[in-house]
């Protein structure tokens, strides 16, 4: 583990057009840049950059290779800037696609953490990876935990006391704009989920925590139909935290797409200052949001494997 010093980092919120992976190239390549203006010498971008995530069929056509076009922008980009960046798309290994967090350095290192189980729709473009998250890089022990993974005791506890500081993107939608009233409380308690989810990752490993969100609205189906629509929006909540929980800097949705930059410090003396939970969720989760996880989970699997097995 590294000496305590400080590092001045970015966080980025986009507002990325479904599927749209060039578009979405683009504004990543303008947002790291404006990181980089700021100071920043590392810089998170949320899951999914290059095409955020919902159910539609222009999804399947968002799928790179792992060493395609995304990642040779950020490797060009690091090298160009001098610093280092991290984020997740979908990215095809041998036969099958893991939602893939690549962080790359100007000596052109990667290093790769594949997202361990797909949240509801998301199981129908990708497959879980097995590997711990933790990215033993030259100067810090990286950990890696995207959306839902923070949300999931197993994932706090492989990190724990195995690194430095967190590198965290979601794609964390909400409820479709038609939905009846009555599932307002739901909307709410999305959004709520999202705003503690970093912090109290941090409490729970003792170390900062730096989260890169969608910002944008999105139009796509309700799956399993490709006829009923889901218009909706993403959750936003960009947010920098320090070991101990405290926001160092955060954007809500409103704000749009922008770059947060603050300063962490690392220190291999910290501790927890929060306990993991026993149960499998950190939080308690609301019952309809555990239907859909079950409902989803099984749907895209399936559409997944159906899908795989008449490309082979």
């Amino acid at each position: 583990m590294s000496q305590e010093n400080l590092i001045k980092v970015a966080a980025v919120q986009m507002c990325a057009e479904l599927a749209e992976v060039d578009k979405n190239l683009i504004k990543t390549d303008n947002l790291i840049r404006q990181a980089a203006q700021q100071g920043a010498t590392w810089v998170i971008l949320p899951e999914f950059f290059t095409s955020a995530c919902a159910f539609h069929p222009k999804m399947l056509d968002a799928t790179l290779p792992v060493d395609g076009k995304a990642t040779q922008l950020l490797k060009r980009i690091s090298k160009e800037l001098n610093i280092a960046i991290g984020g997740s798309f979908l990215a095809q290994h041998k036969q099958d696609v893991f939602n893939t967090f690549v962080l790359v350095f100007p000596n052109n290192e990667i290093f790769i953490h594949n997202k361990d189980i797909p949240t509801m729709w998301e199981n129908c473009y990708y497959i879980g990876g097995d590997d711990d998250g933790v990215l033993e890089t030259n100067t810090y022990n990286v950990g890696v935990a995207l959306c839902w993974e923070m949300l999931r005791r197993q994932t706090a506890e492989r990190l724990l006391g195995k690194v430095d500081f967190v590198l965290s993107g979601s794609c964390w939608w909400n409820l479709p704009k038609s939905a009846p009233q009555k599932f307002n409380s739901l909307r709410q308690k999305s959004l709520e989920l999202l705003k503690t989810t970093p912090i109290t990752f941090a409490k729970l490993l003792g170390v900062p925590v730096l989260h890169a969100g969608h910002a944008g609205d999105f139009e796509a189906y309700a799956a399993p139909s490709e006829e009923k629509k889901y218009d909706s929006h993403y959750l936003g909540q960009t947010m920098i935290v320090d070991r101990d929980g405290k926001v160092l800097a955060n954007m809500s949705r409103e704000d749009g797409e922008a770059v947060i930059v603050a300063d962490i410090k690392i220190d291999e003396h910290a501790t927890p200052s929060m306990e993991i939970p026993k149960q499998y969720w950190i939080p308690e989760m609301p019952k309809a949001f555990l239907s859909e996880w079950d409902r989803l989970n099984t749907f895209g699997s399936a559409y997944y494997q159906n899908l795989h097995t008449k490309n082979l």
